[in-house]
């Protein structure tokens, strides 16, 4: 007998629908599944029933492994028409948060320009990739794409509401001047 995904859900609390799972083929899923449930029903012993039910919620859960909020480097915005931008260009996240920029098309990277004051800033990533980064530090911080900062490809991250560096980070020289429009817009929504 095969239990569908929903019983699943219902029963152990197994979600079908995160990205890793659109990543295995399906037929590879159907078969771990049945493994499980066959191991399940053989094993009589509750703690190992558990024991193996929490190994295979570990192991494919995507939550688990994935930062907090994923921004795209992008050549073009399909919703705003923009071109050479972050897909958020203003995130407001909490402290101990991690963000992960994703390039989408080739030729993009993310070079932090200023956080707040005793923050040591990462070095600039290399182009086409992906880079996470975790905030430990209250503040603003100002972040740009290296190649295309004079087009106005900029965004800001503010950590934990504190703006306490805002007036350093409206301050800080920007290559271009849209990059000088684009950051005091950002600011005003901070």
């Amino acid at each position: 007998r095969r239990a569908p995904p929903e019983f699943i859900y219902r029963r152990y609390g197994v979600r079908f629908n995160s990205p890793i799972w659109q990543k295995f083929n399906f037929y590879l899923i159907k078969q771990i599944i049945r493994s499980i449930f066959q191991i399940l029903s053989i094993t009589k012993g509750y703690i190992m029933k558990k024991t193996l039910l929490s190994l295979f919620v570990l192991f494919f859960s995507a939550n688990v492994f994935s930062a907090d909020v994923t921004i795209e480097m992008l050549n073009k915005n399909k919703e705003t028409k923009q071109r050479m931008v972050y897909s958020q260009e203003l995130i407001k996240i909490d402290v101990g948060k991690s963000i992960e920029w994703v390039p989408t098309a080739k030729g993009h990277n993310v070079e932090m320009l200023i956080g707040p004051e005793g923050y040591e800033l990462p070095k600039k990533t290399k182009l086409n990739d992906p880079v996470t980064i975790t905030f430990d530090k209250p503040g603003i911080y100002l972040y740009q794409c290296s190649p295309h900062a004079a087009l106005g490809m900029i965004g800001i991250v503010v950590v934990g509401g504190d703006t306490s560096n805002k007036e350093a980070v409206a301050e800080l020289k920007l290559t271009g001047s849209k990059s000088k429009k684009k950051r005091d817009k950002l600011l005003e929504g901070v």
